[in-house]
């Protein structure tokens, strides 16, 4: 049976799906030559809209960083159809501007990740992805557009920031929190680099909503991060995260931001197709589709 074909999908936790503006919601499980996805997608409408929602560390938060799996994930989304992939994420804030319960559009990564594989590539093709806006920044600004729209109460967004990709699952020590922080990082996290070079290399616009939980371990005033304040704050953020994600669903619909991740991979193929090993462009074909001579 074909799957129905979603152009929005949005990765966070569990609870950003239990929303009633969620109609239809039915669990599709689509298995990758990557691996089973971290979940079930779950694809219902917002607003008329279809959506593709997982979650990333599984239903019941089984899954460490590291565990996840980052390529099943994308390739299902893209399997789907999905052109646009909003990351929702819990942080911990590097700066004392950005408070707990703030949340952050982030516009670049820092890679601290030691054991995770985050390209599609290799077993026969090269390509190099243009990675210097690892965002997209129409995406992006879809989500601060829907927060402005939104004029949550008591919420502060800042428009951009330098989100540090951490391995885990332990957080951070001090002299690495401090160290982060003369970088001129932002915030930091688990999982999103991963995803956004995946998405990147898919051809999906990607674009990160970080909900700060904490001030990480670096902050005199205030209590080290704890799982305890990482899930309490993160509950506190869920409705304004729903809140986000139906408007910028709905403004994506009404009007699709251009991309230029749409074409990634236009210039960023190395390897001439033809010299590729069959096996290897049968399991990548959702992705090279609109490289092949015969894309079905």
């Amino acid at each position: 049976m074909a799957l129905p074909q979603v152009k929005i999908g949005v990765i966070g936790g569990s609870g950003l799906y239990q929303m009633p503006a969620l109609t239809g919601a039915v669990a599709q499980h689509i298995p990758t030559p990557f691996g089973d996805p971290s979940d079930a997608l779950v694809v219902g409408e917002l607003a008329g809209v279809p959506v593709a929602f997982l979650a990333r560390h599984g239903r019941h938060h089984q899954l460490l960083p590291t565990e996840l799996p980052a390529r099943a994930n994308i390739y299902a989304l893209k399997t789907l159809g999905v052109e646009y992939l909003i990351s929702v994420s819990a942080v911990g804030s590097l700066r004392s501007e950005v408070k707990p319960l703030d949340l952050v559009v982030v516009d670049q990564f820092i890679d601290r990740t030691r054991n995770r594989i985050s390209t599609f590539f290799g077993a026969g093709i090269v390509a190099h992805i243009t990675f210097e806006n690892p965002v997209c920044p129409a995406l992006a600004q879809v989500l601060i557009d829907a927060i402005n729209t939104l004029n949550l109460p008591d919420v502060t967004v800042h428009r951009q920031g330098t989100y540090v990709c951490m391995e885990g699952p332990a957080f951070s020590t001090k002299a690495e929190s401090e160290l982060y922080r003369s970088w001129g990082a932002t915030v930091i996290g688990m999982t999103n680099l991963p995803e956004a070079k995946l998405a990147r290399e898919a051809e999906i616009a990607y674009a990160t909503l970080a909900l700060a939980t904490d001030y990480d371990c670096w902050h005199p005033d205030h209590a080290s991060v704890s799982v305890e304040m990482v899930v309490a704050n993160l509950r506190k953020n869920v409705t304004n995260a729903q809140a986000v994600i139906q408007q910028a669903v709905t403004q994506i619909a009404q009007q699709p931001p251009p991309s230029k991740a749409h074409r990634a991979l236009k210039n960023a193929i190395m390897t001439p197709l033809d010299h590729v090993p069959p096996a290897t462009l049968e399991k990548l074909r959702p992705i090279l589709a609109p490289y092949l001579k015969n894309p079905s």
